[in-house]
């Protein structure tokens, strides 16, 4: 069971704060209690939820490069966190043919600068580096991928995750294994999807958009499969794994970790494009059409499945929403977004449904008070 108690007044620093996933980090943190610093570039897209939601008045908001060792170390320094998630990242396949040196360079020495501003700031317990369903060498088999599978990648975007996978355990290994050393894990999630993302070349944030401009939405390959979750469940599983890392026993937990779903929800992309569909038709009673994309397309594996039996077993995480209630949720907070309810509110509000839940984390609602809600 996940003690709510550890977050209030914990010291924690979120990388990438002001991207889908760090966004809804800081929200959850926050909501939790936690005094939370973060660094990052800018916000990835126009809209973002980091600006509709305000995360910047809750957080202590650095804007920095990974790649800028000096400004990371004097954030780190100076946040004195004890718990750290690092989610800033390169983190699209296509982008990463377009420019490789910078992906190789963010997702991988970036890394390296991360891991090593914390190995000169005393007080870290925990770490959390999050890298992707992607890290696995991907043999387009019908298995699902475990924690001790080859690394590798066929883009650049994948083979960086692989390489920060491999820093991750040298670092570890080498700097991390005394008694009072910081313990440090990675997590490997499933294709995280929610309301607020906006992210290019992402099929929710593409569907969306299509919603919202009333234009096809194009398919590059509707017969791929992906381990979908909502982003709450891989937060849910981030937030138990530093809790483990940081208590007396946690350091069994330094390694590596996959929070993905279960197999009935790793579905294709037409399956996803047809039920968020379907449900903004039953919502709004608008249409969203969608094409196959014509010409050729840079290769992206058609088949990825996550194992997540050692989190369910040794963590005591599992999935809460089927991906068929998360698509529900998606379709909620856009329709309320577009709607003109607060983004903020709205986010809070799923916040506090999923903690409510029987969750896996053995999360439940910490009655926050209005000043950490709004």
């Amino acid at each position: 069971m996940t003690d709510l108690a550890f977050w209030r007044g914990r010291r924690v620093v979120v990388t990438g704060h002001t991207g889908f996933k760090g966004a809804w980090l800081s929200l959850l943190l926050r909501h939790l209690g936690a005094e939370v610093t973060g660094y990052a570039l800018e916000p990835p897209s126009e809209p973002s939820l980091f600006d509709l939601a305000r995360v910047a008045e809750l957080v202590r908001d650095v804007r920095g490069d990974l790649r800028d060792l000096d400004c990371l170390y004097t954030t780190i320094d100076t946040a004195r966190p004890e718990v750290v998630f690092h989610l800033a990242a390169q983190a699209l396949v296509r982008p990463s043919y377009d420019d490789p040196v910078g992906t190789f360079a963010t997702n991988v020495q970036g890394t390296v600068h991360l891991l090593d501003a914390v190995r000169r700031t005393p007080g870290v317990r925990a770490v959390v580096v999050v890298t992707s369903d992607k890290c696995y060498e991907n043999r387009e088999w019908i298995w699902p991928y475990r924690e001790d599978e080859a690394m590798g990648g066929h883009d650049p975007y994948s083979a960086s995750k692989g390489c920060a996978e491999l820093v991750t355990a040298a670092f570890r290994r080498s700097f991390f294994t005394d008694a009072d050393a910081p313990r440090v894990a990675s997590a490997r999630a499933g294709n995280v999807v929610g309301g607020g993302d906006w992210g290019a070349d992402r099929l929710v944030p593409d569907l969306v958009r299509s919603i919202v401009s009333g234009t096809p939405l194009h398919l590059r390959s509707p017969g791929a499969v992906r381990p979908w979750q909502h982003v709450l469940e891989a937060l849910a599983g981030y937030l138990l794994l530093a809790e483990r890392l940081a208590g007396p026993d946690g350091a069994p937990c330094a390694e590596g970790w996959n929070f993905g779903p279960s197999q009935d929800d790793a579905r294709t992309v037409g399956w996803i494009v047809e039920r968020m569909a379907r449900r903004w038709r039953e919502t709004t009673g608008n249409v969203v059409e969608h094409t196959r994309a014509e010409g050729p397309q840079p290769h992206e594996a058609s088949l990825l499945r996550l194992d997540a039996t050692k989190a369910r077993s040794l963590l005591g995480w599992r999935p809460c929403l089927e991906l068929g209630e998360c698509i529900d949720w998606i379709v909620d907070w856009t329709h309320r977004w577009r709607a003109g309810d607060d983004p903020r509110a709205v986010t809070l509000e799923q916040i506090e449904r999923f903690l409510a839940l029987d969750a896996s984390a053995g999360f439940e609602s910490p009655n926050r008070t209005s000043e950490a809600k709004h």
